[in-house]
């Protein structure tokens, strides 16, 4: 029985692996460096209604995370904290998302000493217009991934895959190269 029931068990993973890895890079296949980045209007942590189109003039990071206070999202959004500074510098606003609510986002604001927005896309909706939204069954998250969205409101970096370890040092680089190329 064992011999018949493991290869079977395998054999659907693999299978639920590739439907859920081809629908996801159906999502990714949207959204374009040089398109206008989707606006949109969430709450942040704060209960301040934030917009995309109330940045304008200014570089955004728009990262998207999975959960509040787990290891590798507290570890990336550390990260943007500690480079907080120097990411203004460069006239660079950052914006977390996730579907965690406003009080989520507090709490993990207030513990880990956030200085920018953390916003609640509990729907989804920004999540999934933007690509990053992973769903199976009942079970949804914001897949972890970087907008970078430059003053005139277009993309200008898509970062589908990020090591939440070094992902702030990246998005500072590739903003500098940015600027210089006059983008």
């Amino acid at each position: 029985m064992e011999k018949v029931v493991l290869p079977l068990i395998m054999g659907l993973g693999l299978l639920l692996t590739g439907v859920v890895s081809y629908h996801a890079r159906a999502e990714e296949m949207e959204m374009t460096v040089g398109t206008t980045a989707p606006d949109f209007s969430l709450v942040d942590q704060n209960g301040s209604t934030r917009t995309l189109s109330g940045l304008r003039n200014h570089w955004v990071v728009l990262y998207f995370y999975p959960k509040d206070d787990t290891p590798g999202c507290t570890k990336e959004a550390c990260q943007f904290r500690d480079d907080y500074s120097v990411l203004k510098q460069l006239g660079a606003e950052i914006l977390g998302v996730s579907l965690g609510s406003a009080e989520s986002h507090d709490k993990f604001s207030k513990k880990f000493s956030l200085p920018f927005p953390l916003l609640a896309d509990t729907e989804g909706s920004v999540a999934k217009q933007y690509g990053a939204l992973w769903k199976f069954g009942p079970i949804r998250f914001a897949r972890r991934q970087t907008f970078i969205i430059d003053p005139q409101g277009r993309i200008a970096r898509i970062y589908r895959k990020v090591d939440p370890a070094a992902h702030s040092q990246e998005v500072i680089e590739a903003i500098k190269l940015l600027q210089q190329s006059g983008h």
